[in-house]
């Protein structure tokens, strides 16, 4: 026959009656539990004298606890061991700092097996020759990025502390950056949708052939779309000079029309004055084949190329050029009219990119200098 179960409470119940005055005997007569059984469980269940309410069954489920956190404990110990190299000691004793308002500090250097007095010296330890160089080294990253109005990445600013004289590996950058947070806060491009109509194939001179001895040889122009809360979306048409990557000319408008590509287009050549037989490569746009813009090109002795249909790496050039404008420019900001986008636009070309933005193809220099080393060896 099994044995019969009590539960806990049933217990409790029968040591409080046995407490109250109840004899063990009439106990185990009325509830049919033996004698034997009721005195074991007078034992575990009355307080302990001194203990505060603390019964025999309640201190042994501590010991218990207190075996199974002791288990537990050296288990861990023996991880932590194997990955205690990993860990500095420094990266230890700002964990013991950050931690010291909720735990003893005496307790978590014993766990963690710092030196108490390792951990109070160090608040007197100077830095290493290496830890001053990497402050003053992010610093450095820190001005740069600012000045880039955040939009250099590790690459950009890495070329730029090489140019003013700090000799540091891009990984070191990178690490710090990723110390400090810094990032570049490019946004991408938007793609707007291509416009059905049938296209008539020009002939394509540039053929996708970017090389150039110097300035004014090839030039590359294309229209990208810039969105305005209350005039809605206008309209930039640029010009870029393949060897220095500068915009050499630019109309920002509210409609696209062949005036604007034009107008870039005479922009351009006043401020270039470029000799004849120049190559400007661009697609096949209502814009640019129209019969305005190619008398234009005739007038000013230039040889006109066009992309081929559906094929926009013939042009990638300038098409870079507008996915950067839109990602580190257009797309971190929205532009209240036509007005505040003109001289938003107008501050990135002039005032940034043309004049300070290095880039990489012509060996981080920015299109201003390249232009000007240009012009001084001719």
């Amino acid at each position: 026959m099994s044995q019969k179960r009590f539960n806990k409470e049933f217990k409790q119940t029968v040591v409080e009656l046995y407490h109250s005055g109840t004899p063990v005997s009439q106990l185990s007569s009325e509830y049919g539990v033996s004698e034997v059984t009721i005195y074991k469980w007078i034992k575990l269940h009355s307080p302990i004298e001194g203990a505060e309410e603390l019964t025999a069954a309640e201190v042994s489920s501590i010991q218990k606890e207190n075996l199974r956190l002791k288990q537990e404990i050296e288990n861990l110990k023996k991880g932590y061991d194997h990955i205690r190299e990993k860990v500095t000691e420094q990266e230890l004793i700002d964990h013991i700092e950050n931690e010291s308002e909720h735990y003893p500090i005496q307790l978590m250097c014993r766990v963690l097996k710092v030196p108490k007095s390792t951990y109070y010296q160090s608040f007197h330890k100077k830095p290493s020759v290496y830890e001053v160089e990497n402050k003053k080294i992010t610093g450095l990253i820190c001005a740069i990025h600012k000045e880039s109005d955040g939009r250099y990445g590790a690459p950009k600013i890495h070329a730029q502390l090489l140019k003013e004289g700090v000799k540091v590996s891009i990984k070191r950058v990178q690490r710090l950056m990723k110390k400090a947070g810094i990032r570049s806060n490019i946004t991408k491009k938007y793609r707007p949708t291509p416009t059905q109509k049938p296209v008539e194939e020009r002939e394509n001179i540039l053929e996708q052939d970017f090389h150039t001895t110097t300035i004014n040889e090839k030039w590359v122009a294309d229209i990208t779309y810039i969105h305005t809360i209350r005039d809605g979306w206008c309209y930039l048409a640029s010009v870029l000079d393949l060897h220095s990557k500068k915009i050499v000319g630019y109309k920002f408008g509210r409609k696209m029309t062949v005036d604007l590509v034009v107008e870039a287009l005479d922009h351009a050549v006043q401020a270039q004055n470029p000799s004849s037989g120049l190559i400007i490569h661009t697609d096949l746009g209502t814009q640019y084949t129209s019969e305005t813009f190619q008398e234009k090109l005739k007038k000013h002795e230039m040889i006109p190329s066009f992309s081929r249909k559906g094929c926009p790496y013939d042009n990638a050039c300038i098409e870079s050029f507008h996915a950067t404008l839109k990602k580190e420019e257009v797309y971190r900001t929205r532009y209240e009219n036509y007005e505040t986008a003109r001289v938003a636009l107008f501050k990135y070309i002039e005032g940034w990119y043309n004049r300070k933005r290095i880039h990489g193809a012509i060996g981080f220099l920015t299109p201003d200098e390249c232009e000007d080393m240009c012009r001084a060896m001719a």
